[in-house]
C-alpha cells in the first residue's frame, strides 16, 4: 500500500499560518487529510521533525551545471554535461526542492527523462531556450563566431541555452520553436545581465512591440512570458507588452513597482547567485571580471525587494545558481529570511511560487487535494533558517507521496 500517513511532525503548511501538530494522510500521491490520522496504511512517525511543503525554486538553470565558459567553448563532452545536469537535478531534490522552473538551459528531453523517473530530480517546468536579441544577454559564443552558428552549441534533448532574434518575425519563429521543443512558458532577456560579455545592466533589449509578439504567442497557448530584467526601462517595456513576471529586478523603483502591482506582474529576486558570483566566480567557470559586474547588485536588489513589498507586488523566490555548485539551493531561503522573516521566505518558496508557476493548490501547500510533496526537516527552519541551506537537514523528501530521499 505504501506510505499513507505521517504522524507526529510539526507542520508548517506553506500558507503563512502558525505551525501546528497535525497528522497528514496520503493516498495515490495526493494529500487527503490534514488532522487526526486513522489507522489505515503505513504510518511514518515523524516525532521531533518539522514538515513543510516541498520547496519550489522559480529560477534554476539545470542546463548550466558545468563550468560556463568551458561548456560553451566545446571543452566538455556531451556525456560529462549530461552527468553534471543529472547530478544537479538529484541534488535539487535532496535539498528539499520538489518543483523547479527552469528559466533557460535545458531542452525538453531532460524534462521528460526526469518525469519518467529515469533520473532523480524535481518536477521541472521549462522555457526551453531563452529568447534573446542578437548581440544581447544570453549569447556566450566567441566574439568572432557568427550568430547563426550559436545553435550548434545546443545538445537537442538535453541542453539549449538561448535563441537569437534580430526582429519580431525571427522572435515569433523562435518562440514557436521553443514550444515545439516542449516549453511550457517563455523567458525573454529584456536588459543586459551580470553574467554577460557584450552588454551592461543599463542596456534595454527587445522593443515593446517585439516583446508583445512573445506574449501573443504564449497567450495563444494559455501560458505566459517572464523576463530577465535588471533596470526600470526594461521592466516597463515588458510590463507594457504584457509580461507576467520579472526575474531579478535589481534596480526596481517605486513607480515601476506600483505599475507591476497594478498589472499583476510578479517579481522573482535572486540573491544566492549574487553571493555565488561574489565569492566563487571561478567555481562557476566564469572570468574574474564578472565579479566587477556584480558589485553593488546585492544592495540594490535588497532595496528593490523592499520597494516591491511596499507596493504590494507578488514576490516569489529563485536561486539562479549556475555552474557545478548547485547543491545548496536552500541558501536562497536563508538569505531571504535575513531580509524578511523565515516564514516569509518559506511562503515565497512554496505557496507564492506555486501561484507564479500556475500550480496554485497543486503544489507548495499542505492541504487536501495537493500533491503529497513534503519535506521533513531535522529541526525547525522557521525558527532557524540556517537549516534551509544545508541539504543534510532535509532528512526525508516525498514527491507525489513517494519517498525520494530518506536519511533517517
Amino acid at each position: 500500500m505504501g506510505l499513507s500517513q505521517v504522524v507526529g511532525a510539526t507542520v508548517v503548511d506553506g500558507s503563512g499560518r502558525d505551525p501546528a501538530d497535525v497528522d497528514v494522510s496520503i493516498e495515490d500521491g495526493l494529500i487527503t487529510q490534514v488532522g487526526a490520522a486513522g489507522a489505515r496504511g503505513e504510518r511514518l512517525d515523524a516525532e521531533g521533525l518539522t514538515m513543510t511543503p516541498g520547496l519550489i525554486d522559480a529560477h534554476v538553470h539545470l542546463g548550466l551545471s558545468s563550468p560556463i565558459q568551458p561548456q560553451f567553448s566545446f571543452r566538455i563532452s556531451a556525456a560529462e554535461l549530461a552527468a553534471d545536469i543529472f547530478a544537479a537535478a538529484g541534488a535539487t531534490l535532496d535539498a528539499g526542492f520538489t518543483t523547479v522552473r527552469d528559466t533557460g538551459g535545458v531542452d525538453g528531453g531532460l524534462v521528460t527523462t526526469i518525469a519518467k523517473g529515469k533520473v532523480r530530480g524535481p518536477r521541472v517546468l521549462s522555457c526551453g531556450p531563452v529568447q534573446c536579441q542578437i548581440g544581447g544577454h544570453g549569447y556566450y559564443g566567441a566574439d568572432w563566431e557568427p550568430t547563426e552558428l550559436w545553435s550548434s552549441h545546443h545538445l537537442p534533448g538535453l541542453c539549449a541555452l538561448s535563441a537569437m532574434s534580430g526582429n519580431a518575425d525571427e522572435l515569433r519563429r523562435n518562440v514557436r520553436e521553443a514550444f515545439r521543443r516542449g516549453a511550457t512558458f517563455l523567458k525573454l532577456c529584456v536588459t543586459g545581465g551580470v553574467v554577460g560579455a557584450h552588454d551592461r545592466l543599463t542596456d534595454t533589449q527587445f522593443t515593446v512591440e517585439e516583446i508583445a509578439v512573445a506574449v501573443q504567442e504564449a497567450a495563444a497557448r494559455g501560458t505566459y512570458v517572464t523576463v530577465h530584467a535588471h533596470n526600470n526601462d526594461g521592466i516597463r517595456n515588458a510590463v507594457e507588452a504584457g509580461a507576467r513576471c520579472v526575474e531579478h529586478g535589481t534596480d526596481l523603483d517605486e513607480p515601476t513597482a506600483t505599475l507591476m502591482a497594478a498589472r499583476g506582474v510578479a517579481l522573482v529576486p535572486t540573491f544566492a547567485v549574487v553571493e555565488q558570483l561574489l565569492h566563487d566566480t571561478a567555481g562557476a567557470g566564469l572570468d574574474e571580471s564578472t565579479r566587477d559586474r556584480v558589485l553593488g547588485v546585492r544592495e540594490r536588489m535588497t532595496e528593490a525587494l523592499a520597494v516591491a513589498k511596499e507596493a504590494g507586488v507578488r514576490i516569489g523566490l529563485g536561486s539562479d545558481l549556475i555552474g557545478p555548485a548547485q547543491e545548496r539551493r536552500g541558501e536562497e531561503l536563508r538569505l531571504r529570511a535575513k531580509l524578511e522573516t523565515p516564514m516569509d521566505a518559506l511562503v515565497a518558496a512554496t505557496k507564492t511560487n506555486a501561484e507564479i508557476l500556475g500550480l496554485s493548490g497543486q503544489v507548495g501547500v499542505i492541504a487536501p487535494g495537493a500533491q503529497a510533496d513534503l519535506v521533513l526537516w531535522n529541526g525547525n527552519p522557521v525558527e532557524d533558517p540556517e537549516l534551509f541551506a544545508d541539504p543534510a537537514n532535509a532528512v526525508l523528501v516525498l514527491q507525489a507521496g513517494r519517498v525520494v530521499k530518506d536519511l533517517r
